[in-house]
């Protein structure tokens, strides 16, 4: 799970598509992000989980938000 700074919404985050977004990585195990890809992040930061998104990444830039 990652963390994405400057969205207090989901619905501020759907706005955002291609766009190239500024995750925090959250895992105590390694990062996380790695390029291209699908990734699960939580909003409006780590700490206060008050939603979550599955987001599209393709060439650096948002492609998609569910």
């Amino acid at each position: 799970m990652l963390g994405i700074e400057g969205f207090k919404t989901k619905k501020e985050l759907k706005g955002a598509v291609g766009t190239v977004p500024h995750f925090i990585e959250t895992s105590f195990f390694g990062d996380e992000y790695k390029g291209d890809g699908t990734y699960a992040v939580v909003g409006p930061n780590p700490m206060v989980r008050n939603w979550f998104a599955e987001l599209t990444i393709l060439d650096g830039r948002i492609q998609r938000v569910k």
